[in-house]
């Protein structure tokens, strides 16, 4: 009678649990399959390099749990294998930290550069202080380049200023803010809410790298909230709605800003402040917070020929080259965006040249569609091609097949832009190359 009740107890309680148990363990198996296959085939089309700051995790310290993978805004970037989170699309990854926030012991890193890429950043405390006391940076020039993270930074930064008032003098301003991008403007709100003197300059205009994105170009964000305004809900956005919102923000809260006001110069005064230079004023203050860009100074080809009218460093309207033969020299986000776009427009022949084997910088959205247009012989790509030499008619690219002679019209150059090192070195901050160092 009692094997019969322990067989039947078996039979009632114990067998399901066996099954759902396998049943577990062959979804998971299946998952970590799949994550395998979607690293392998990133490594081997070159795509196994992250663009900025990314995740990695300590696997003695990982405990399986997932919670990274389904924290992640983007799709596929992180997956289990072997029972241990891994980045699997590095080239997917944008930064957005998620990760790190979820997991629930401790075992995400954040950093930046890898040992194969290296990544130039200013050598910034946790506070946001630089190596020169008084000076702060916020947003893309730290490595912050997604809006939200950017206007995070920012709001963050001013609120370790307004803590410091013993740096404080009637005499002159608390705060100068350099640029007028996301990071820029929020900093302004927050000065602002804080009861802060403050003012901004921004050498080009209002929106920073934001206004020089193609017409029409989708914007990714998450929703923020702004010091006095309230939750920004923006998701993807287009350029010129980011743009107005911005426009709006500063109509009406009447933000101190100066517009094609290039700062030349941050000095010490001596008398714990600063002076800052402009081609039009001097602005004394105590602190300064750097919110700039880190594409200032577009990289350059060095070849023959680039110093041409048809040369240009930024799409601002594909209208213009419609019906024109067009080189798109890059192979980020800006160069597949500004192809596609000239694509677009009626009459033209796009060419696309990009000295490495795969689009692994750009986002799976651009990739996908540069693919497409390829296949509808809208674009054709040059991979592991570089620029020779630009002539008046035509463009000669050296590629693994031989020289090739494309007829041209115009240039379009998007290969990056250049840390505005030689600025940071003459105000005294530091600057450091990252290979996968842990973020400050």
């Amino acid at each position: 009678m009692a094997n019969w009740l322990t067989q039947h107890l078996y039979v009632v309680y114990f067998l399901p649990l066996l099954l759902l148990w396998g049943l577990y363990a062959r979804y998971h198996q299946k998952l970590a399959s799949r994550a395998t296959a979607i690293r392998d085939a990133n490594i081997a089309a070159g795509m196994d390099q992250p663009a900025s700051l990314h995740p990695i995790v300590d696997p003695s310290v990982c405990i399986g749990c997932a919670a990274c993978v389904n924290a992640c805004p983007e799709s596929n970037v992180l997956g289990l294998i072997e029972g241990k989170a891994e980045l699997i699309s590095p080239a997917n990854c944008i930064g957005h930290g998620a990760c790190k926030q979820a997991c629930p012991v401790g075992g995400i890193e954040l950093v930046f550069g890898t040992a194969q890429r290296g990544v130039e950043l200013p050598v910034i405390a946790p506070n946001f202080e630089s190596t020169v006391p008084g000076v702060y940076i916020a947003g893309e020039l730290g490595g912050m380049g997604l809006v939200r993270n950017a206007i995070e930074q920012g709001k963050q930064a001013v609120a370790e200023i307004a803590s410091q008032k013993d740096r404080f003098s009637k005499q002159r301003l608390n705060l100068v803010i350099v640029g007028a991008g996301p990071a820029g403007i929020a900093s302004g709100l927050m000065a602002r809410s804080l009861g802060l003197s403050y003012r901004i300059l921004e050498q080009d205009s209002l929106g920073g790298t934001v206004a020089h994105f193609p017409r029409k170009k989708l914007v990714m964000t998450a929703p923020v909230v702004l010091p006095i305004v309230g939750k920004m809900n923006f998701r993807e956005t287009s350029k010129e709605a980011l743009m107005e919102y911005w426009s709006e923000i500063v109509a009406e809260q009447q933000l101190p800003i100066s517009t094609n006001q290039r700062v030349d110069a941050i000095e010490n005064n001596g008398d714990c402040g600063f002076v800052v230079t402009t081609p039009e004023e001097n602005i004394e203050c105590s602190t300064v917070l750097l919110c700039l860009g880190r594409r200032g100074t577009p990289r350059k080809l060095g070849v023959q020929g680039e110093d041409s009218s048809k040369v240009v460093y930024r799409l601002v309207d594909a209208r213009q080259y419609a019906g024109q033969h067009v080189l798109v020299v890059g192979g980020g986000d800006s160069a597949l965006e500004a192809a596609l776009a000239v694509a677009d427009e009626a009459g033209t022949l796009v060419a696309l040249s990009y000295r490495s084997n795969s689009f692994s910088r750009a986002k799976p959205k651009n990739r996908e569609k540069i693919q497409r247009s390829v296949e509808q012989k809208e674009v054709v790509v040059y991979f592991e091609s570089e620029v020779k030499k630009i002539e008046d008619e035509r463009v000669v690219l050296s590629t693994p097949s031989g020289e090739q002679l494309l007829r041209n019209d115009t240039v379009i150059v998007c290969v990056g832009g250049v840390l505005p090192t030689s600025f940071l070195k003459s105000t005294g901050i530091e600057v450091a190359t990252h290979y996968g160092a842990a973020q400050t």
